[in-house]
């Protein structure tokens, strides 16, 4: 597998994604996961996947020994993998910046020359190949289609890519051509591709021109909660609060939020709004809370991670999600987790399998208003909610979703025989 994040360094959805499916995987057995990132930080969690830094695999002789290698990555390296990739070096690129192990650095981020990155990152996937083997290549998202490609062309082996979101979904349709030519370039090289929601599926068909039959709809789950942050308990005010919880850009539908807290606000006072992550639309929503004069019962949280995004459900009445075009999102789910019954967009993906919650156009802020001030002041209709999501979301597995990929991954394999 070739992904671009691991918990617990995530900056977003994806790498959720990626560790749930691939532990979800790893419970129905009989699995053998080498999962590559970037840059691991050596704390992942490795009990179901060997997880492989691209930032430790080298691509340039360097004479060092044992101990050298293990001062230098010993944390996130056994460093006889180190020395078993050095033996699958198989061009010069000596013209490339590497370091003392002749490794290429990564940020693990989207650095602004992420393109670059995404390129290294193919040519580190070359090495990987010819070292480790497989039965089978899954890429999760762009970045790392170029990889997948190149391994498959190094291995003849299958490559199942996993969309995760297009950039139809980043970018309100505004899409960037050099990310589609990647995209379509790993779709077109896949022998088949996951997508995360039918709403994605028909994308891939409409606007990438792929096969019905080469497109499979698997959607996400969620990891069950520890006891520990299922009884997180916040000290709570007299106030209601809704939360939007996310990336703060303009695929995520923020301002539909603020507009929307705008008018609950003209009929009651007694809620808060919470914004809580950050993006480069989050200026733009602290301008437009004050032009709305909410600024007073609006607060902004930057980003949050791991338990914070807990703690902050765990002081939540309501859950918002109103992205303009949302691949799944898991948010709602995590939301429903903790008992905060969630309002989300019908364009999203997870709207698909989720029953018990309130689900509005994004554009229709009337709508998502009349249900935060409803959620807030109707109790009956609250604890419906809350009760029956928390029955649901405990039906929602990985494994299952693990099950479904195996299952594609033996058909997959068939075929191709």
């Amino acid at each position: 597998m070739f992904g671009w994040e691991f918990p617990p360094h995530i900056l977003g959805g994806l790498g959720t994604a990626s560790y749930g499916l691939t532990k979800g995987m790893w419970e129905n057995g009989d699995m053998d996961i080498t999962f590559v990132i970037p840059k691991p930080w050596g704390d992942e969690d490795r009990n179901f996947a060997h997880i492989l830094g691209a930032n430790s695999t080298p691509v340039v002789w360097r004479d060092v020994n044992w101990d050298y290698v293990k001062d230098r990555i010993g944390n996130v390296m056994d460093p006889q993998t180190y020395f078993d990739l050095r033996d699958h070096i198989y061009a010069d690129f000596n013209y490339m910046r590497t370091n003392d192990l002749g490794c290429i650095e990564f940020s693990g981020r989207y650095p602004d020359n992420l393109l670059e990155e995404i390129n290294n990152y193919s040519i580190v996937a070359g090495v990987i190949a010819r070292t480790v083997p497989c039965d089978i290549i899954h890429s999760h998202d762009w970045l790392t289609y170029p990889a997948g490609i190149h391994a498959k062309q190094v291995t003849g082996k299958p490559l199942v890519i996993h969309v995760h979101a297009t950039d139809f979904d980043r970018s309100r349709g505004n899409v960037n051509p050099t990310v589609y030519g990647i995209e379509r370039d790993g779709m077109n090289n896949a022998d088949h591709i996951i997508t995360v929601s039918e709403l994605t599926r028909r994308t891939v068909i409409e606007k990438y021109g792929q096969d019905p039959a080469k497109v499979t709809t698997v959607h996400n789950a969620v990891e069950p909660l520890s006891e520990e942050i299922r009884n997180i308990k916040m000290p709570r005010g007299k106030d209601k609060v809704i939360t939007f919880l996310g990336r703060i850009t303009m695929q995520k539908g923020p301002e539909y939020f603020v507009e929307a807290a705008s008018m609950v606000l003209h009929k009651t006072h007694n809620v808060r709004f919470v914004m809580a992550g950050s993006g480069d639309m989050m200026e733009k929503m602290i301008r437009l809370a004050a032009d709305r004069d909410i600024a007073d019962r609006f607060h902004f949280t930057g980003f949050l991670k791991g338990r914070q995004v807990y703690e902050m459900l765990a002081d939540s009445d309501v859950y918002v999600m109103p992205s303009v075009s949302e691949p799944f999102g898991i948010s709602p789910l995590e939301a429903m987790q903790m008992g905060v019954p969630s309002i989300i967009s019908k364009q999203s993906g997870c709207a698909e399998i989720l029953e018990n919650v309130i689900k509005v156009d994004y554009w229709d802020t009337h709508a998502m208003a009349d249900a935060m001030f409803a959620l807030v002041n109707y109790p009956g209709l609250h604890n419906h909610l809350r009760d029956n999501g928390l029955a649901e979301i405990d039906t929602i597995q990985w494994k299952k979703a693990g099950a479904k990929v195996i299952n594609i991954y033996n058909q997959v394999i068939n075929s191709c025989r």
